[in-house]
């Protein structure tokens, strides 16, 4: 066993000290410094040294000077006798524990700004929302927040993730551009270690998002991130706001069990197959619920109107000019969109409105002037196609498939086309107890034109393409589509068939190249999903409303031929629409007109929330957009 001596003891308490960084050598340089100066103000003192003056130097004097040399190198030219070779020494000791002194300087503030450029610093922010992963949704959840805080004097968001700090500032700035009053803060660490977790402070952030990541197990990831701040040790007493998103069914009760009440889940692959479906089956629906979902335009509101007590929900349609009432919030029922017309408004119910801003949202003073000789008693109920082809595949094709049948009649046929090798079991397995339509699987290439010449195309009425966003990157993927479209389009031009296509698109971007082809209905699945997580980070009261509109049970939006309502030979105003829409049990929110159905600068004919006192002349192939229950 070796024996420990003193000279071991002081090397190793001097290693420890060193260790430690900058602020020891700084103070290790500054006690030689200080033993340097004092050694040479004694010397001074003891051989009776002058200043070039002739005047003996005290001790004071002596250490004054010493420090004087030790900081500046030229002062010792105008020294004498003995005292000059000292101060040469004290000279030399200075420029030497100077030099060391400006690089540990140096090296320490470069460390500095290299653990800056990690980021790990702890966030000092108030009221912020915080987003923990890195997924393509991010970059539109940024941007949708941006918009909802333009009004904001000091907002801020907060992204948390396993990716470089400068990276996600890049990309970011690549991706959002300017964001306004609304600062950006990056901070790199993974949101299930707690660590990293309080780095970006979540006990003090207004709401926390968790997109899901583009990984093989995302649920779980999304699942141990919600359980990360639910129960930290050191979570706040009061409850979190946080909006998960989940992809599969079976994962939605752990993550509810999980975060309870304090987490708002949005079932991400339900909710795009409904979209999908709802859409493929009504061209333009995918439009009105991104201007529902998105901030750029009106959006839904709770709003309490105390001039309401008193009348029914049908009374209440006509008070707003400039806003829409979807629904009623009741505290003993909760949601209620669409609710029988006769239904009473009582204290403390609140309206769910349509507006565009929640400043917007006034009574008119009016009730509007509705034209009786253009209504129609009738009510028409438009049967949906009964052949279906489904294009593509990811893992939303089943979901789809299931919710294609409970829209169809009996005897329906869905068709489902793709070449992966899980295709052909996956919908055997998950599809094939389906009530009302007959399916039928073809392996095959979309691309194809052979394959889908083959298909008999002109038979059908309705087709969805689907993105192979499981096995291709986003842009592989929407290039397959956009082959699969133009061969589509070119089919449709040459048979002269009439089929609606709706399109399921990876890349927003992309959208505009798609426009080319003239496709019915474009679904951005990756742009949805990040509007709903959004809109819920700021209002966690829509969870239930998005819930209820996307049910098949319930209320749903459809676009009706406005024909089945009103005579189209006079202009109406939308009073006129709202109350054929009434006398129906429905809600009218909004109008496409079929002569701007490809001009995206008027959003392709969709005015959802129009004034309701201008005049419009419709006419056969224009759509009623209302809230009916089938």
């Amino acid at each position: 066993m070796r024996t420990i001596t003193i000279w071991d003891k002081v090397r190793y308490r001097f290693d420890n000290t060193m260790s430690k960084g900058a602020i020891a050598l700084i103070g290790w340089l500054g006690l030689i410094t200080l033993i340097l100066i004092m050694l040479t103000a004694l010397s001074l003192v003891v051989i009776n040294a002058t200043s070039p003056d002739g005047v003996q130097y005290t001790f004071g004097e002596a250490l004054w000077q010493s420090l004087m040399r030790a900081l500046d190198s030229g002062a010792v030219g105008g020294d004498v006798g003995w005292g000059r070779l000292i101060f040469l020494g004290m000279t030399v000791g200075g420029i030497f524990i100077l030099s060391i002194l400006i690089g540990v300087i140096t090296s320490g503030i470069e460390t500095r700004l290299e653990d800056l450029r990690k980021g790990r610093s702890f966030v000092v922010e108030n009221g912020h929302t915080i987003i923990l992963g890195w997924s393509p949704q991010v970059f539109s959840i940024i941007s949708e927040l941006v918009i909802a805080n333009e009004n904001q004097k000091d907002s801020c968001i907060v992204i948390l993730a396993e990716q470089d700090k400068v990276e996600m500032e890049d990309e970011i700035r690549d991706k959002v551009g300017k964001t306004g009053k609304t600062r950006l803060v990056c901070r790199t660490g993974s949101p299930i270690d707690l660590s990293d977790l309080e780095i970006a402070n979540p006990h003090a952030a207004r709401a926390i998002i968790i997109p899901s990541p583009p990984t093989e197990d995302p649920d779980t990831y999304v699942i141990k991130s919600i359980l990360a701040i639910t129960n930290n040790p050191k979570r706040r007493p009061e409850p979190y706001h946080i909006v998960a998103e989940i992809r599969e069914m079976s994962n939605l009760e752990v993550a509810r069990l999980v975060g309870g009440e304090e987490a708002q889940l949005v079932l991400a692959d339900d909710l795009i197959a409904r979209i999908t479906v709802q859409a493929s089956l009504q061209s333009g629906l995918s439009v009105v619920y991104t201007e529902l979902l998105d901030f750029g335009g009106d959006e839904i509101y709770f709003h309490e109107q105390p001039e309401w007590v008193g009348k029914t929900f049908g009374e209440a349609l006509f008070t707003y000019e400039d806003s829409a009432l979807l629904g009623l919030w009741k505290k003993e029922a909760g949601v209620l969109l669409n609710p029988p017309m006769d239904t009473p408004i009582h204290p403390g119910d609140k309206g769910i409105v349509i507006s565009q801003d929640d400043d917007t949202i006034h009574l008119s003073g009016h009730t509007g002037e509705v034209d009786p000789t253009a209504l129609l008693d009738a009510d028409h109920v438009t049967r949906i196609s009964a052949r279906t082809l489904v294009l593509g595949w990811n893992h939303r094709a089943t979901n789809i498939v299931n919710e294609l049948d409970e829209y169809l009649h009996p005897g329906s046929k869905v068709t489902v086309v793709a070449d992966t090798a899980e295709a052909r079991s996956l919908v055997a397995a998950e599809c094939g107890q389906l009530k009302h339509a007959n399916l039928e699987f073809v392996h095959g290439d979309i691309t194809s034109r052979k394959l889908l010449d083959s298909l008999n195309i002109s038979s059908y009425h309705h087709i969805i393409i689907l993105s192979y966003s499981d096995s291709l990157p986003s842009q592989q993927a929407d290039a397959r589509t956009l082959i699969a479209l133009l061969h589509l389009r070119d089919i449709a031009n040459q048979t002269r068939a009439e089929f609606t296509i709706t399109t399921e698109m990876l890349e927003v971007q992309n959208r505009d190249l798609a426009a080319v082809t003239r496709a019915d209905d474009f679904i951005v699945s990756n742009k949805l999903i990040s509007l709903m997580l959004s809109q819920i980070s700021e209002n966690k009261e829509l969870t239930a409303v998005f819930q209820d509109l996307f049910d098949p049970e319930g209320s749903e939006l459809y676009l009706k031929p406005v024909g089945d309502y009103i005579a189209l030979d006079t202009p109406v105003n939308f009073y006129t629409l709202l109350e054929a829409a009434r006398r129906r049990g429905q809600v009218a929110i909004g109008y496409r007109l079929k002569a701007e159905a490809r001009d995206a600068e008027k959003m392709y004919g969709v005015h959802v929330n129009p004034k309701k006192s201008e005049k419009v002349k419709f006419t056969d192939e224009d759509k009623l957009i209302v809230l009916a229950e089938n």
